[in-house]
C-alpha cells in the first residue's frame, strides 16, 4: 500500500498549469497548434480593444495634442511640410480639410510621425477620426506582437511571451495611446523593433565570439584578440529601427546612446568569457565598428524623415541660412542642410523652454506613484441629452490611465529585478534595466520642464517584461516540489484575476464610452486622478 500511495500524492497536488504543461511537452503537435495560436489571440484582443470605435470621439482634436499632429500630417500629404490653420478645429471636424495655408506652422517633433498618421488619413478620408487614428492603432497593436517576440526569445517560454502581450494588449495606458493620433504610441512601437533586433543580434553574435575564440586557444592560453565582427544585419537593422524612432520624438536618441553602451559592453563581457586576454581594449575596437554599423544607419534614416522639408521651399526656416551661410569648415555644406541645422536649433531651444502650467503635467518623479495620469478628453453629457438617462448626467474620457496594479507591480517588479541583475547577472535582466532606464532616466534631466504620464507608454512594454520575469519567479521553477509550485502559481493567478477585472473597470475611461457621472467619479480614488 505504501509504495502506490506515495507517488500518487505528488501527483494529485499537481497544479491544472503543470499538468498543461505536461501535456504539451507530450504531444508535439499540441505545443505547436498551443504556440501559434495564443500569441494570435492576443494580437486579435489587442486590436479589438484599440480599433472597437476608434472614431470616437470625433472632435477630440479639440482638447488635446491631436489638433497638432492631425492638421500636420494631413498637410504634410498637401505640401511637403507643415502648413498653418485658422483658429480652432470646427472647420476640419466638419469636413473641410482645405482650409490650411501655405505659409509654414512652427513644429517641435521631426515628420516621420506625422508622416505615419498621414497613411491612415490617405487610405480612409481625413473627415473622421478612424483615418485620423488607425496608424496609431495600428502601431500600439503590433507594439503588442513585438514584445511577445521579444520575451520568446529572451526566455524560450511562449507562456512568458504570452503573459506580456496579454498584460499590454489589456493596459489602459496603451491602449489610450493607440487611440489618439499621437505620437508615443508610434514611437513605442520603433523602439521595440530596436530591441528585437539588439536581442536576436545577441543570439548570433555571443556564439561566435565563442566558437571563433576558442579555435584560437594556443594550449591553456587564451588569444591576445578577439575577433572584430562585421557581418551584424541585426545591429543595422537595429539603427534603422532607432533612426525612425528619433524621427518620430527625439526621446529616441536615448535608445539610440543606451542600447550601443549595451551592445559594446556585452560584447566585452562575451569577449572576457572566451578568454581573450586584453579584453577591453578588444571591447574597444568591436565597439567602433558596432557605431559604424548602428548610427549611420539612424542618421541617415532620420534625415530622410525630412525629404518633404528638403525637397520643397515653403517650410519653416527652409531659407533661414541663405542669408547667413556657413563659412570656414562647413562652407561646403548644402545650404538646405545648413538651413535643417538651425531649424533643429530652434526646435530644440523651443521644445526645452516649455515650462508653463499645464493642469496635467507631472514631472517625471511622479510618474512612479502615479499621481497624475494625462485627460486626453473629458465631456460631461447632461441627462436627457444625446442618448444619458442617468439621473446625475454621463461622461465621456480618455485618460493616460495604466492599469493600477499592473503599474504599482511593474514599478516593483523593476526594484526586484534590480536586486536579482545584482545576485544573478543575467542579461536578460540587464537589456530590461537598460530599456527602462534610458525611457525614463532622461526625463529626471528637465524637472522644470512641462511634462506628461503619458510619455510612460514607451516604458510600459518593458515594465511589463520585468513583471513577467517576477511572476515567473513568484510561480516557482520547474524543478521545485508540488507544494511550492501550487502555492505560486494560486498567487499568480488571483494576480491575474484582479487585474483582469481592473482592466475592464477601467476600459470605459480610456476609451471614451458613455458612461454615467456617478460610474467616472468612483474610479477617482486619488485627487490626481479626476478631470
Amino acid at each position: 500500500m505504501t509504495t502506490t500511495a506515495e507517488p500518487l500524492l505528488p501527483r494529485a497536488r499537481r497544479s491544472l498549469f503543470d499538468r498543461w504543461q505536461d501535456l504539451l511537452a507530450a504531444d508535439p503537435r499540441v505545443r505547436t497548434l498551443y504556440d501559434r495560436l495564443a500569441p494570435v489571440l492576443v494580437v486579435l484582443l489587442a486590436a479589438a480593444l484599440r480599433f472597437w470605435n476608434l472614431a470616437n470621439p470625433h472632435d477630440a482634436m479639440n482638447q488635446f495634442d491631436e489638433t497638432y499632429y492631425v492638421k500636420d500630417a494631413w498637410t504634410l500629404t498637401q505640401l511637403g511640410y507643415e502648413g498653418s490653420w485658422p483658429d480652432g478645429n470646427d472647420a476640419f471636424l466638419a469636413g473641410d480639410a482645405n482650409s490650411f495655408s501655405a505659409e509654414p506652422g512652427f513644429v517641435i517633433h521631426p515628420p516621420l510621425g506625422k508622416w505615419l498618421i498621414a497613411l491612415g488619413m490617405l487610405a480612409f478620408g481625413p473627415e473622421t477620426g478612424w483615418g485620423w487614428r488607425f496608424t496609431t492603432a495600428l502601431a500600439g497593436t503590433a507594439s503588442v506582437l513585438v514584445l511577445m517576440l521579444i520575451a520568446r526569445r529572451m526566455t524560450g517560454s511562449t507562456n512568458v511571451a504570452v503573459l506580456a502581450g496579454f498584460f499590454l494588449a489589456i493596459d489602459g495606458l496603451s491602449i489610450a495611446m493607440s487611440r489618439l493620433a499621437l505620437l508615443d504610441g508610434m514611437l513605442t512601437f520603433w523602439v521595440l523593433l530596436a530591441v528585437l533586433f539588439v536581442v536576436i543580434d545577441r543570439e548570433r553574435t555571443m556564439e561566435r565570439i565563442a566558437v571563433t575564440v576558442g579555435a584560437r586557444f594556443a594550449g591553456d592560453t587564451g588569444p591576445v584578440w578577439g575577433p572584430i565582427l562585421w557581418n551584424r544585419p541585426w545591429i543595422v537593422a537595429a539603427g534603422a529601427a532607432l533612426g525612425a524612432a528619433t524621427a518620430v520624438k527625439w526621446s529616441g536618441v536615448w535608445v539610440l546612446a543606451g542600447l550601443g553602451v549595451y551592445l559594446v559592453v556585452t560584447d566585452a563581457l562575451a569577449r572576457r568569457r572566451a578568454g581573450v586576454l586584453v579584453w577591453p581594449t578588444d571591447a574597444v575596437r568591436q565597439g567602433a565598428v558596432t557605431f559604424v554599423l548602428l548610427v549611420p544607419v539612424a542618421f541617415v534614416v532620420y534625415l530622410a524623415s525630412w525629404t518633404g522639408w528638403l525637397v520643397t521651399d515653403g517650410g519653416y526656416d527652409r531659407h533661414v541660412a541663405d542669408a547667413n551661410p556657413a563659412t570656414g569648415l562647413f562652407a561646403w555644406v548644402p545650404l538646405s542642410l545648413q538651413s535643417l541645422w538651425q531649424h533643429h536649433i530652434t526646435m530644440f531651444n523651443s521644445a526645452s523652454n516649455i515650462v508653463g502650467g499645464h493642469p496635467y503635467s507631472s514631472p517625471a518623479w511622479q510618474w512612479p506613484l502615479l499621481l497624475r495620469p494625462t485627460g486626453m478628453y473629458y465631456r460631461f453629457i447632461a441627462e436627457g441629452e444625446a442618448g444619458c438617462d442617468a439621473a446625475g448626467g454621463c461622461s465621456q474620457s480618455i485618460s493616460s490611465m495604466p492599469n493600477p496594479l499592473l503599474w504599482w507591480a511593474g514599478v516593483a517588479a523593476v526594484l526586484y529585478l534590480v536586486y536579482r541583475f545584482v545576485v544573478r547577472r543575467d542579461w536578460r535582466d540587464a537589456l530590461v534595466l537598460t530599456a527602462i532606464g534610458v525611457t525614463y532616466g532622461p526625463w529626471l534631466l528637465y524637472p522644470d520642464r512641462t511634462i506628461f504620464q503619458f510619455y510612460t507608454v514607451l516604458m510600459m512594454p518593458f515594465m511589463m517584461l520585468a513583471l513577467v520575469f517576477a511572476l515567473r519567479d513568484i510561480a516557482g521553477p520547474r524543478g521545485a516540489d508540488d507544494y511550492r509550485r501550487l502555492t505560486g502559481q494560486r498567487l499568480v493567478w488571483v494576480f491575474l484575476g484582479v487585474v483582469v477585472a481592473l482592466s475592464v473597470f477601467w476600459y470605459p475611461l480610456v476609451s471614451a464610452m458613455q458612461i454615467t457621472y456617478e460610474y467616472w467619479f468612483v474610479h477617482t480614488w486619488m485627487p490626481g486622478w479626476g478631470a
